[in-house]
């Protein structure tokens, strides 16, 4: 009996310090598929990466119908639902996949650019399956997924947004919670970064061919001793709105500001506007952030 009693205490001092020693990461999930095909450049001790887009292998021969509907093998069965937040009087409704009520131990909020609703970070088939795969990355992981709607790019859209960070924090105490922001939705995340109540939650942001913001130059999230938020900035060279070679500089002034403040970029070279939504890697990124955020 005794002895039974010490082999049980083992078994579970062995998963204790098992718990301690594997921290959360997003397993394997399509890799072959989603992992970058061509990294022609990288610096930085990894980064600065450039990674040779080519049309003809990465739409046309992933696509069955170019930008409309990826090839099958791309995509995989993932349960979605209509879920509602409130911001204020309002209540918003978001594309949920995963633990969105409660329990997650990860969360990632798309919000789209100008034009775009809660449909677009939802879909399985357009931007090359991409949508697909971090909504399956993130249910297979004790993770949640969001795609909300909200009101617009200013103030009001960023207060809808910040309600649905601190709700999903209150909903999954301990959670790393990111944002993903795609085109001028980039607005949003560089005020949520600014919004202290907001940013003490977030574990970091993703600029899917975004713009960049001066004013964070001058964040307190910068300074030496400050909790650094990991950002992600991805960008076509040949996006018309947004030029990359603005988004590198950027990079540069936020690493001479504050070296080693974890900052990476990602240059799809020919890539256009769309291209990081598409080429984006989520699990490489996401586990990134998750270590560099010390978890």
């Amino acid at each position: 009996m005794a002895r039974l009693v010490i082999l049980l205490l083992c078994a579970a001092l062995a998963t204790a310090v098992s718990a301690v020693a594997d921290p959360y990461r997003l397993a394997p999930y399509k890799d072959d598929l989603f992992q970058y095909p061509v990294v022609s450049e990288t610096k930085d001790d990894g980064a600065y990466v450039v990674v040779a887009y080519d049309k003809q292998r990465d739409l046309y021969q992933r696509d069955q119908i170019p930008e409309r509907q990826v090839r099958g093998n791309y995509v995989s069965y993932v349960s979605k639902s209509v879920v509602t937040f409130q911001a204020g009087d309002e209540t918003l409704k978001a594309i949920g996949a995963g633990k969105v009520d409660g329990g997650a131990q990860a969360v990632v909020i798309y919000i789209h650019g100008q034009g775009g609703t809660r449909l677009q970070g939802a879909d399985d088939d357009m931007f090359g399956g991409n949508f697909n795969r971090i909504m399956a990355l993130m249910a297979k992981n004790d993770g949640a997924y969001l795609s909300p709607d909200f009101t617009d790019m200013g103030p009001t859209g960023v207060g809808e947004i910040k309600a649905l960070v601190l709700d999903q924090a209150a909903k999954s105490p301990g959670a790393a919670i990111f944002l993903a922001c795609g085109s001028q939705g980039g607005a949003i995340c560089w005020s949520l970064l600014a919004d202290t109540d907001a940013a003490t939650h977030l574990a970091g942001v993703l600029l899917l061919g975004s713009g960049h913001d001066d004013a964070f130059l001058k964040s307190p999230i910068l300074k030496p001793k400050a909790r650094h938020i990991p950002i992600y900035l991805g960008h076509g060279t040949a996006d018309p709105i947004f030029a990359y070679q603005d988004e590198v500089a950027f990079y540069e002034k936020v690493r001479k500001a504050t070296p080693g403040y974890p900052i990476h970029i990602v240059l799809f070279d020919s890539g256009v506007h769309g291209t990081p939504i598409r080429m984006t890697d989520w699990r490489l990124v996401l586990n990134w952030m998750l270590e560099a955020d010390g978890r």
